[in-house]
């Protein structure tokens, strides 16, 4: 009964300092997270990145185009710091939960669908998955919950959304650690 006593409290302390630590977890950004997974035992995952559409999301709201859109759309600011665009063409966050290496003009980036990332950064956290997800790393379990997350932002809410094809569009975006062997 007495070692109850003393589990429970400790337990409770666990829990409340791993919530915490998850919910301070600031944004490091790209440059970050590239310096790992740049290399080809990580798959490159860096390099598919940066040719993506989604390293140049930010960009596209300067242009002429994303301009009269926003405007068509009602918005007075410019589209670069429209709160309705930057909610899919980048990752907003507010100062506290940036790093100093964070830069919102990244586009849509690592964070954007892994997490915040300065708990689970370093190599002794992301060698193990599990310690990894409990530091903050967003995991999905299956296709389906990346698709339904993608959707998120490629959806009819889009004014230039012409569809998803999520299995073509996933094809250029994935990026898998390959297997060992």
């Amino acid at each position: 009964m007495r070692k109850i006593r003393i589990l429970i409290p400790v337990i409770v302390l666990l829990v409340i300092v791993g919530i915490t630590v998850q919910a301070q977890n600031k944004y490091i950004g790209v440059k970050q997270c590239s310096m790992c997974h740049k290399t080809e035992k990580q798959g490159k995952q860096f390099d598919i990145w940066q040719k993506s559409a989604h390293a140049n999301a930010y960009k596209t709201l300067a242009t002429d185009k994303s301009k009269e859109i926003a405007k068509a759309k009602g918005i007075t600011k410019a589209a670069s710091e429209a709160v309705e665009c930057l909610e899919c063409h980048a990752t907003p966050v507010d100062a506290k939960l940036a790093d100093k290496g964070y830069d919102m003009k990244e586009g849509v980036q690592c964070e954007t669908c892994h997490g915040a990332g300065s708990a689970f950064k370093t190599m002794n956290v992301m060698k193990d998955k599990a310690k990894a997800v409990a530091a903050g790393l967003r995991e999905f379990k299956d296709n389906a919950a990346i698709e339904a997350y993608c959707k998120t932002c490629h959806n009819d809410k889009s004014p230039t959304y012409k569809g998803f094809k999520f299995d073509e569009m996933w094809g250029k975006i994935k990026h898998p650690v390959p297997k060992a062997g």
